[in-house]
């Protein structure tokens, strides 16, 4: 089973692949199942709904305003009725489910749960991710600004654990380590953060939850996987079995990325038996 569960196109505020080119070129490296799994990050972005909606500050220069990247959240109805064309056109050749990445928040827990409730029959799966905490992104260090290196480790992780303590409506926790791409400080040890890591995984598998391998570590240069080996055997050795893999890909460029890579150290490295794919919510297990 070759299956890409994490992929962006036009619809997120960070890619301009246009969602068909991301499902032919799925199809010309030969998928089986593809999962478009675009952003949504209530906090940091606006529903087009919402209006006044901003562009990234610093991007743009010299492109017209069509050109530039919005920060906004998916068009959900423009989303899912192109999602459901492209699905109709090209189900001969490939199997699409439809996604949405959320980047929940303790504080806007509130909006996921409508989003949630208003599209849930649109959604085969929904990817879980701590992209900000307290409004702050990770990337341009807005948020470890002020704190150690302990600090914010362990702020990190307790929100995550906090958001899916109250959270249910998700498929699987997505990039788990997230935090260790940005931390300037240097690699964090994983023993002192693994207690915490330990009871996040023990929450999502008694929910029924999974975990993502994201693949994107490969071309960020990074020096593990991510999640990290540390996390993904401590997964498996709690009981966990539903794992998917992803890309993270926002253009064509790294569809399906180190893919069997990953396969082989989920199976030989880590001893996973089995490799997980969704539909409407509900987990499939596939030899791999």
């Amino acid at each position: 089973m070759l299956a890409d569960y994490h992929v962006h196109t036009e619809f997120s505020d960070d890619s301009q692949e246009l969602m068909e080119e991301q499902v032919k070129k799925a199809i010309d490296l030969g998928l089986d199942e593809l999962c478009i799994t675009d952003h949504v990050d209530y906090g940091v972005k606006k529903d087009w709904t919402e209006g006044d909606i901003v562009y990234r500050p610093g991007d743009g220069i010299g492109l017209a305003i069509e050109e530039q990247q919005p920060l906004a959240n998916v068009d959900y109805p423009a989303y899912f009725a192109k999602f459901r064309r492209l699905r109709d056109e090209f189900s001969r050749e490939i199997n699409l489910r439809c996604g949405l990445e959320f980047g929940v928040q303790t504080g806007t827990i509130h909006r996921y749960e409508e989003l949630f409730a208003r599209y849930e029959q649109e959604l085969d799966f929904v990817l879980l991710s701590i992209h900000q905490v307290e409004n702050k992104e990770f990337w341009n260090q807005e948020f470890q600004q002020g704190r150690t290196q302990k600090e914010y480790n362990e702020r990190y992780y307790q929100e995550m654990y906090d958001v899916i303590k109250a959270f249910k409506h998700y498929s699987v926790l997505a990039h788990v380590n997230l935090i260790s791409r940005y931390d300037k400080q240097g690699k964090y040890p994983f023993a002192a953060v693994r207690d915490m890591v330990a009871e996040i995984l023990k929450l999502a598998i008694a929910d029924g939850k999974g975990i993502e391998l994201n693949t994107s570590s490969w071309h960020y240069g990074l020096d593990d996987t991510m999640p990290s080996r540390d996390i993904l055997r401590l997964y498996k050795d709690l009981g966990g079995k539903i794992i998917t893999i992803g890309s993270d890909a926002h253009s064509t460029k790294y569809l399906a990325d180190h893919m069997r890579d990953a396969w082989e150290i989920l199976v030989n490295e880590i001893g996973f038996a089995k490799i997980y794919t969704f539909a409407h919510g509900e987990p499939i297990a596939h030899d791999f």
